[in-house]
This record gives structure tokens, sequence and C-alpha cells, in this order.
């Protein structure tokens, strides 16, 4: 079968278009899946750049976000069928095979049934940055109706979802982005107001916004200088959430606001073979593909490359102008 190989750590042009081997069932529990897309995510660019997590040899295959059908099932399986479209994030970490190939085989247990309104497309854009947004928002964060929520980076492939995810609680959205357009995308995902970066900063303005009193909740998805600056836009006795390290931070503020802080990784059941957590990603995606069926959940989709040009799509996020996701076809 036709995938892309990792064969070393480093720039977009390690990632090789190759032949291998097709998986096969190797366990009564598996299901084998005909990959018909596979999301690209910023972490699949730095495990590219900086190396996979585990010590095993290269070359490896990226891509934690699948969808497409299933083509064979293992004598235990059940729930699942041939010819049930499916969508999930597993592999791509450099243990399992990851999505950016024609085939995969994983445990049924980590498998869901992808929305009926959505394209594989669509499906493939979207386990990871959901799991991730829901995590900060409800699981880190409590997020509660009523209650105020910046989210930083709305247009971004998390960022957009968060914003759904938001609204459809009742919370209300500030949002920062980068430009004009990108805040006209945000306003039609549902966001209340839009703050746009510039070289003063947000905060201010997020202040401004709350009279004072700054976000119940702040989800920080761009580093370091946002998470800094976030204290500041935080309400005393708020939260502020991170996907990413902060460094090295002087939290006097912080501290006097009492905040709590709180990290969003939704590698780690993966990564640490957590499996109750990972039946609770499964129990995201099954409640999030409702309400992509019932109209009340969507994913942007901003460019559909062919699995050929998956170099390209790093190539892409790196640059980090993209709005939405970035999709494989296959």
């Amino acid at each position: 079968m036709k995938a892309i190989l990792m064969t070393a750590a480093g720039e977009p042009n390690t990632l090789k278009y190759s032949d291998i081997k097709e998986p096969e069932l190797s366990l009564p529990t598996q299901i084998k899946v005909k990959l018909q897309a596979a999301g690209v995510n910023p972490v699949d660019t730095k495990i590219r750049r900086n190396g996979i997590f585990y010590d095993q040899p290269l070359p490896t295959v990226l891509g934690c976000d699948g969808a497409g059908i299933i083509v064979e099932i293992g004598a235990d399986v059940s729930g699942f069928k041939i010819g049930d479209q499916v969508w999930f994030c597993n592999g791509g970490l450099g243990r399992e095979q990851g999505n950016y190939a024609e085939y995969t085989v994983l445990d049924q247990r980590w498998v869901s049934l992808s929305p009926h309104s959505f394209s594989a497309v669509e499906a493939a854009a979207g386990p990871l940055v959901l799991i991730t947004a829901w995590g900060a928002l409800f699981d880190r964060g409590n997020l509660q109706a009523d209650q105020t929520v910046l989210i930083h980076a709305g247009a971004g492939g998390v960022g957009h979802v968060a914003i759904q995810l938001a609204k459809l609680k009742g919370a209300r959205v500030i949002t920062t982005v980068s430009s004009e357009k990108k805040a006209a995308f945000v306003k039609e995902l549902g966001a209340d107001e839009v703050v746009i970066y510039d070289h003063n900063g947000f905060a201010t303005s997020v202040n401004h916004l709350t009279d004072g009193k700054g976000a119940d909740l702040v989800f920080d998805t761009v580093g370091a200088a946002v998470f800094k600056e976030s204290i500041a836009a935080t309400a005393h006795f708020g939260r502020l959430i991170t996907l990413l390290d902060p460094g090295e931070l002087n939290l006097n503020e912080a501290r006097m606001r009492n905040l709590l802080i709180g990290f969003e990784l939704m590698l780690t059941p993966m990564l640490r073979d957590l499996g109750q957590a990972r039946d609770k990603q499964i129990e995201i995606l099954n409640q999030c593909a409702q309400w992509a069926d019932q109209g009340l959940l969507k994913l942007h989709v901003s460019k559909l490359l062919p699995l050929s040009e998956a170099a390209f799509a790093h190539q892409l996020i790196e640059e980090g102008h993209t709005s939405g996701k970035i999709v494989l076809s296959i």
C-alpha cells in the first residue's frame, strides 16, 4: 500500500511517499480500515522535526487523525460491521502505524462511528482537535453556562471547534485572531467578541470587554508569550489552561489572582496507555458526532491535499497562517 514514511527527524523533505506492507488483523478485537482521509496536526510536524516519542527505529508513519470505511473485522468485534464509516485518533506517535497511509488496523475500542453528515475529509479533521478542546474547556477548565471564556487563536484547528463547544455550553466567547478575515470567520462560528492581535497585545482589550474583570477561563493554544499576557486577562479565582509549555515565568500575579493553572495534552492517554482515559475520548467523539448530525458542530477544512503532498501540508502548518484544518485525501 502507499504511505508517507518519516525517514528521519528534520525538515518536511524527510517525509517520503513510499510502498509498505499492508497491515493485517492480529487480534480478534481489531478492525481494518481503508483510510479515505487523514488530518494533519501541528503535533505531526513537531514529531517530524524533533523525533518520535518511542525508542524505536525509523521509518514510521505519522498522522494521529484518520477517517475511513471498515473493510475487515476480527471475530470478537461487536458494535461495528464491514462498511461502517468511522473516525478516530490512533497511532502516529512512533509505535503504532499512523494514518498517512491507505489502510490501518486498530482495536475496536479506539474507534467511533463518524457523523453521518460529515464527509470522510471533514471527519478526519476532527478527532484530535475536538478531544483537545473538550478536555481544555470542560475537563480541565470546568466551563459553565453564562461564564466568559477567552479562546486564543480562534481561527485555528483547535480554536475553531473550541468556540463552537463553548457556545453549546452556553458560555460567552471572546477570541483572538490575527486578521479581519479571520475575525469574520470566527464570528460565523459563534464568537461573541473578537480581539485582533497587534503589537499592543490583547489583555487591555479583553479587560475592557469584561468591565475590568477578565475572563473566567482562558484557553491558550499559542505558547509562552500568550500564556504570560493571559494572566492579566484572567479573572480573579479564574482558570488558565494551556496546550504548551509556558516556559520560565514570574507567577506572582497568577498567585495574587488565585488562578488555577492547568495543562491539556490529549495524547497522554495514548502515550501512557491509559485505557479509561481513552474510553472517555471515545465518548467525546460520540457526543460530537451527535451534535454534528444535529447541525450544531462543523469542521472547517481550509486545504485538501493528496496523500503524496504530506510534506507540503507540514510546510503550510509550520508557516502558521492556516485557518481550520489541513487534510490529506487518500
